[in-house]
């Protein structure tokens, strides 16, 4: 793929945080979401590429938009699989929390992995961590030889999890072991970035989230030189044909970061839409100005780049679009 695309994927992202950012606090997550995903499906038209939809709304039966399949990009221009959240993380925005972001991830056509939407256990680590630890082994192996690897006491070890009732057992035994936890709310995706960060003090990323979010990360992470393993977990003989249906013969098998994002180039781009601890949030200011905050990384050159933006929203015509739609729905 061609390096300038980089710039023009993280103006998709910042269209789609701009858009969401209004909504940020007001309790509605579906208006906040539907305007991400309309700016940034309309900014995708401006973009030299003939992208295909692997990971997107859902079903073309269940989104007006950026659904599976939906070829986007101008016609021109390399062929290429596109993966997105134009809002990860709904709550967020919806209850004026951190960490929601608008996300996508591109890679040349055939390499990302059409991931069902189910969950997926995952374990996600940094660059001193990839490719030594195994999610097969038992949480507490993976703690013990993490924290040995790494040249620490287990009590300085300090593990990411979503807070949830699913993963009481896995918070129980992390207690037990005594490693420190810090539990997340929501943003699965950063979450999973976080432990190849180097200033977010995450040495582990555990527990399960959803699978189309898991490829977005292990994107991310291929791109920061981290890894992520994952493994669905198909709730129903009805999910099961749905895995092999989509060319996953055995539903269970641990996933590589290769069996989600190929072994060719890959871009992430993502923008802070409410303040992380990886990106800043939209900020509003005097004269119908925003910023942003931005990162785009290519796995290829393994170049991460943070792109701060100030910009002058009169002359966006998309954002105007979105807004004039947004309040004839209200």
């Amino acid at each position: 793929m061609e390096r300038e695309l980089a710039l023009e994927f993280v103006r998709i992202t910042e269209l789609a945080a701009l858009s969401a950012a209004g909504w940020m606090g007001r309790g509605d997550k579906i208006g906040a979401d539907g305007a991400a995903t309309a700016a940034m499906r309309a900014m995708f038209d401006t973009v030299s590429i003939r992208g295909t939809v692997v990971i997107g709304e859902g079903e073309m039966d269940e989104a007006p938009m950026l659904y599976i399949g939906e070829q986007v990009g101008n016609g021109t221009g390399p062929e290429v699989d596109v993966a997105v959240d134009p809002l990860e993380g709904t709550e967020l925005v919806a209850k004026g929390l951190n960490n929601a972001l608008a996300v996508l991830a591109i890679a040349g056509k055939g390499n990302l992995l059409h991931a069902p939407d189910m969950y997926m256990d995952k374990l996600a680590v940094g660059p001193e961590l990839a490719g030594r630890l195994s999610l097969e082994d038992p949480l507490e192996t993976t703690l013990t030889k993490a924290a040995g690897l790494l040249g620490k006491p287990l009590s300085n070890l300090t593990v990411m999890i979503l807070d949830r009732d699913r993963h009481r057992q896995q918070i129980d035994i992390l207690r037990r072991v005594g490693v420190r936890i810090k539990l997340l709310s929501d943003g699965d995706v950063a979450g999973a970035m976080a432990p190849a960060m180097a200033d977010s003090g995450i040495d582990l990323y555990v527990g399960s989230g959803g699978a189309p979010e898991g490829v977005i990360a292990a994107a991310a992470l291929r791109c920061l030189g981290g890894e992520l393993q994952g493994r669905l977990r198909p709730s129903s003989q009805e999910e099961e044909n749905r895995c092999i249906a989509m060319g996953l013969t055995d539903p269970h098998r641990i996933l590589t970061m290769e069996d989600m994002v190929g072994t060719d180039d890959v871009i992430f781009a993502a923008t802070g839409i409410t303040p992380g601890e990886i990106l800043s949030g939209v900020r509003y200011q005097p004269g119908n100005r925003a910023e942003t905050h931005s990162i785009v990384m290519r796995a290829k050159t393994r170049t991460i780049r943070f792109i701060q933006s100030n910009h002058y929203l009169p002359n966006k015509p998309i954002f105007g679009q979105v807004q004039s739609e947004a309040a004839m729905r209200a």
